[in-house]
């Protein structure tokens, strides 16, 4: 933004009710849970915890507002993208304070929590611009018949949004899902619910109808688990891990069959070629891999650097890391805050205590810093090899491991041989071999001298255990349409 905004260091949410039919509520059982800082350990608020009444209730407020008829139904298409620009200019006119928010409850340096809001508010406006533009065709089908199609929307969605990106992975859903006419029931992640619960009242403010978004803070056992085997909704997207998301496929093909969009794990290939920029390709790896602490599904986990590079790369690499600033994350002066809550946190020193195990060469880091807060030292391992549990397992944490490779052939066999396929990286001056890569590496994106690239305008999702479906650009859109053939017979006349 061009006036990046003061932070409130110590935000207090306005909302921690749950959002239903457009009105603030306590949850059915009366129970709530405690949000804390990862920071400080310091209690934020506490909040309403929803299970699955509250989830009957939310879906009931849904299903009614998608019925035919009703005012969201019987809006014009363009109307629903005023709303939504609507809802992106307030969410733009709250960065302060969202921002501020989003940095007590996850962590996330400021700067980076307010580059967050400025997505959001992108994809609410990409999305925006698709609401009068969903279009079937028509189509010369054989015979004396006239044939088209409609894109309709599918109905009643489950939105659960992950506690990494939290107001940017909600306008994900959220957005094409309003394009589309669908209405929606959100369960914000335990650990991050309050730009969500936010959000949810500037919807209100922006004019969208009652029912049509609402938003039941909780548990992934109780409320996800819910929603997940719920009857009346039509569809869920997940984003998270890969184990809840065969979780919730296996609960819609138990309930009612609802459609699945899931964004899940990684294990990203990041591959640097011995004739690539070595400063420019060493700065944008570790951007890949500690970006947001690490805890990012597509993170640059694996760095394959060819051999003749390899001990300059891994030398720059450590000494990259031990110069990033840890801290405070409303510091301006820090680059990285805490890991999100205490089970991320252990389960980060338990991997990378596994790579001591295993003959992995620690050059930085490797140890929790102490004082209050769940703050890990940036860490590289050199040395790693590919049976190793660092170099299997998705840590999600600031942990780069570095592994030496000689070949393009060998480079694509080994980043290939992995359970996920969301994301991967080629460094090179070569555009043959770029593309090479590129046509050759099984991921959703495949992104060339860059990392997180990623943009409203173009699909993003997985291969095998990354998931299914895809969010942003047109086929994100249409993951929240049916496709509706209609054939009318044409009377012959004779002539």
């Amino acid at each position: 933004m061009a006036n990046q905004p003061e932070p409130i260091r110590d935000a207090k949410p306005k909302y921690t009710q749950l959002f239903i039919n457009n009105e603030w509520v306590n949850s059915s059982s009366g129970k709530t849970f405690e949000d804390k800082d990862p920071a400080t350990f310091e209690k934020i608020a506490d909040v309403q915890e929803g299970d699955a009444a509250d989830v009957d209730k939310a879906v009931k407020a849904a299903k009614e507002a998608f019925k035919l008829g009703s005012p969201w139904r019987r809006m014009d298409a363009s109307q629903r993208g005023r709303i939504i620009n609507k809802i992106a200019d307030l969410i733009e006119q709250n960065t302060q304070l969202l921002a501020s928010l989003e940095c007590r409850d996850v962590g996330k340096p400021f700067v980076h929590a307010v580059g967050d809001v400025q997505k959001a508010v992108n994809v609410m406006r990409y999305s925006a611009g698709w609401a009068d533009k969903i279009s079937g065709k028509t189509i010369p089908v054989d015979g004396e018949f006239f044939t088209y199609t409609r894109l309709e929307p599918v109905g009643v969605c489950a939105a659960i949004v992950p506690w990494n990106n939290p107001i940017a992975l909600l306008t994900w859903k959220v957005g094409p899902a309003l394009a589309a006419g669908c209405t929606l029931v959100v369960k914000p992640a335990e650990q991050t619910p309050l730009t969500t619960l936010h959000f949810a009242q500037l919807c209100k403010e922006a004019g969208l109808p009652a029912g049509v978004l609402n938003v039941i803070p909780g548990y992934g056992p109780t409320a996800g688990s819910a929603l997940a085997k719920h009857m009346d909704v039509d569809k869920i997207s997940f984003t998270g891990s890969t184990e809840v998301g065969r979780l919730i496929m296996k609960a819609s093909a138990e309930s009612n069959l609802k459609k699945v969009t899931l964004e899940l794990g990684g294990k990203s290939p990041n591959i640097v070629f011995a004739d690539a920029d070595l400063d420019e390709a060493v700065e944008v790896s570790h951007f890949g891999l500690f970006f947001n602490m690490g805890q990012s599904c597509s993170a640059a986990s694996r760095t394959y650097v060819q051999e003749e590079i390899y001990d300059q790369f891994v030398a720059k690499s450590t000494e990259r890391a031990k110069k990033k600033t840890v801290g405070d994350p409303f510091d301006p002066k820090n680059e990285s805050g805490p890991q999100v809550d205490g089970m991320q946190y252990k389960k980060i020193l338990e991997l990378i205590e596994s790579g001591k195990k295993e003959g992995a060469k620690l050059m930085t880091g490797g140890a929790k810093i102490e004082g209050k807060g769940y703050f890990i030292q940036p860490t590289v391992f050199a040395d790693v090899t590919d049976n190793m549990r660092i170099a299997r397992e998705e840590i999600f944490g600031p942990v780069q491991q570095i592994i030496k490779f000689k070949t393009i052939e060998e480079a694509i066999e080994r980043a290939n041989d992995t359970s996920y396929g969301l994301a991967s990286a080629v460094h090179t001056k070569d555009i043959n071999k770029a593309l090479t890569l590129a046509n050759s590496l099984r991921a959703g994106t495949v992104w060339v001298n860059t990392y997180h690239a990623v943009r409203p305008q173009a699909p993003f999702g997985g291969y095998k255990q990354s998931g299914t479906g895809r969010e942003h650009g047109e086929e994100g859109i249409l993951e929240y349409c049916e496709i509706k053939t209609v054939t009318i017979k044409v009377p012959h006349k004779n002539s």
